[in-house]
C-alpha cells in the first residue's frame, strides 16, 4: 500500500486541456486501495477515471480518450507494458501520454518503461507534491503537442480538417469498425456549379463561398467523434462513427438543407448556391470512400442539390 503525504495543492492548469475542460486523467492499479490513494491527489483538479485491469483500461481509453496515464506495471493479465504497447500501437491512442507508477525502481525497469513509449517513471512510494509536478509537466507538453497537431491538420482556407487527418481517422475508425462490427459512415459534399461562381465573382467570393459552405456543414455535426475535413477543392468529406445507412442520410439532408437555407446567389445559375452529396455505410470500411463517390456521381447525374446514397 502507498504511503501518502499531504497533496501538493498547486494547480494542474486545466486550461491547457481542449475546450477549456479540466484533464481527463486515468489510473490503472489492480490494487483499489491504491486507485483511492491517487484519486486523493488528484480528484479536485482533473477528470478521474479509473481501471483495475489492462482491458478495461483500453476501454476507457478508446471511450474516453484521456490526457495522461498513471499505469501500474505489474498487473494480473495484461499488465502495464503490454498496455502501453497496445496504446502506442493504435493511432487513436498513441498521442496519450504514459507516466508508470511502480515500486520497481531498478535502472532496467525504466529503461523498459520508456522504451515502451511512457513518458516518465515514478516509484512507489511516492511523495504527492512530485508526482503533482510530473503530472502537470506532462498535461503541459500534451496539450502543447495537441496543438501543434490540430493547427497540422487544418485547412488554412476553410478552418476544417484537412484531407491528411481524415485520412489518418479513416484508417483508425475503420479499424475500430472492423474490431466492433459497429456502422461507419462516409458523406462526400461537392458545392455545385463552383467553377461558374468562381468565373462570374472571383476566387476571393470563391475562397468565401467555401468558408462559408464549411460553417454551415460543420453545425450540421452533434457528436465530438464525427469528423468534417476538406476533401480538395470544392468538395468536402464527413466521417461519422456508429452510424448506420439512415442516420448518415439524415445528416446529409440535414447538410443540404442548411447550405440552401443561407440563399447565397449563385450568378452562374438560377437560383442559390446548393450542394450535392453521396452516403455509404456499413460495417466494412473497405471500399467505402468509393461507393460514397459513386453515391455523389448519382445526385449529379440526378440534378443537383440533392442527396444519393449506396450500401457500402
Amino acid at each position: 500500500m502507498m504511503q501518502l503525504s499531504l497533496p501538493d495543492r498547486s494547480p494542474l492548469q486545466p486550461g491547457h486541456a481542449p475546450s477549456g475542460r479540466r484533464p481527463r486523467l486515468l489510473i490503472v492499479d489492480d490494487q483499489p486501495v491504491n486507485i483511492q490513494a491517487l484519486h486523493r491527489v488528484f480528484a479536485a483538479d482533473c477528470q478521474v477515471l479509473m481501471a483495475t485491469d489492462g482491458p478495461r483500461a483500453l476501454q476507457l481509453c478508446r471511450d474516453r480518450q484521456p490526457d495522461l496515464v498513471l499505469l501500474d506495471v505489474q498487473m494480473p493479465g495484461m499488465d502495464g507494458h503490454q498496455l502501453c504497447a497496445e496504446m502506442k500501437a493504435d493511432p487513436l491512442l498513441r498521442a496519450i501520454a504514459v507516466i508508470f507508477v511502480t515500486s520497481q525502481d531498478h535502472p532496467d525497469e525504466e529503461t523498459r518503461a520508456l522504451d515502451a513509449g511512457a513518458a516518465d517513471f515514478i516509484t512507489k512510494p511516492f511523495n504527492p507534491s512530485i508526482v503533482r509536478a510530473r503530472v502537470r509537466t506532462q498535461l503541459t507538453l500534451k496539450a502543447q503537442s495537441d496543438l501543434l497537431r490540430e493547427l497540422a491538420f487544418i485547412d488554412g482556407l476553410t478552418g476544417v480538417h484537412n484531407r491528411r487527418h481524415f485520412d489518418e481517422r479513416f484508417v483508425a475508425e475503420a479499424r475500430r469498425a472492423q474490431r466492433t462490427r459497429a456502422p461507419l459512415a462516409i458523406v462526400l459534399a461537392d458545392v455545385d456549379h463552383f467553377k461558374r461562381y468562381n468565373d462570374a465573382l472571383g476566387h476571393l467570393a470563391g475562397d468565401d463561398c467555401l468558408r462559408r459552405v464549411a460553417t454551415a456543414l460543420r453545425a450540421c455535426l452533434r457528436r465530438p467523434s464525427d469528423l468534417l475535413a476538406r476533401y480538395g477543392g470544392e468538395e468536402f468529406v464527413c466521417l461519422l462513427p456508429d452510424t448506420d445507412l439512415a442516420g448518415a442520410i439524415g445528416v446529409a439532408q440535414l447538410m443540404e438543407d442548411t447550405v440552401r437555407a443561407q440563399a447565397l446567389p449563385h450568378p452562374g445559375v438560377e437560383g442559390c448556391l446548393t450542394i450535392s452529396l453521396g452516403v455509404a455505410a456499413g460495417t466494412q470500411a473497405q471500399g467505402l470512400v468509393e461507393a460514397a463517390d459513386r453515391a455523389l456521381y448519382l445526385a449529379k447525374a440526378a440534378g443537383r442539390g440533392r442527396v444519393s446514397w449506396v450500401d457500402g
